[in-house]
């Protein structure tokens, strides 16, 4: 059975759904959870565009303090969160790999954030992962 799964989420609301199936999962499997975010990297235009000079930053101490709460309600030690910087697939591989997770959960076909790359991110973690991948579709996805 699984001893270490890594849950990938976007941190909005709509992943409650997969929030329950990856505490579920844990539960039934005794293992150990760790969390992953990433925070796509944001090309230089935009900040001017959208007048903050430090969106980026701002991006990732939004998520350290939503993956935290998370962490929290899911009883997570904060040095099994992960929040990471770049390409959604990549990290969330590497991460897997690191912490040598034998589970990788996700979710498919949400509308923005992570799930709205989810389509071909999760194609690209389930071929990519050297572990299981579960991808929890959507209610309505």
């Amino acid at each position: 059975m699984y001893k270490h799964i890594l849950f990938a989420t976007d941190l909005t609301d709509e992943t409650d759904f997969i929030i329950t199936k990856a505490q579920t999962m844990r539960e039934y499997t005794q293992a150990k959870l760790s969390l992953i975010h990433v925070v796509e990297p944001m090309p230089g235009y935009s900040y001017a565009y959208l007048g903050i000079e430090d969106i980026e930053g701002q991006l990732i101490e939004e998520a350290k303090d939503a993956l935290q709460k998370l962490g929290n309600r899911l009883k997570v030690d904060a040095k099994d969160q992960w929040i990471e910087v770049g390409p959604t697939k990549s990290k969330i591989l590497k991460v897997a790999e690191d912490i040598q997770s034998d589970l990788i959960i996700c979710g498919s076909h949400g509308r923005h954030g992570l799930s709205l790359l989810l389509g071909s991110t999760a194609n690209a973690v389930l071929h990519g992962a050297k572990c299981d991948v579960l991808t929890v579709r959507l209610p309505g996805g």
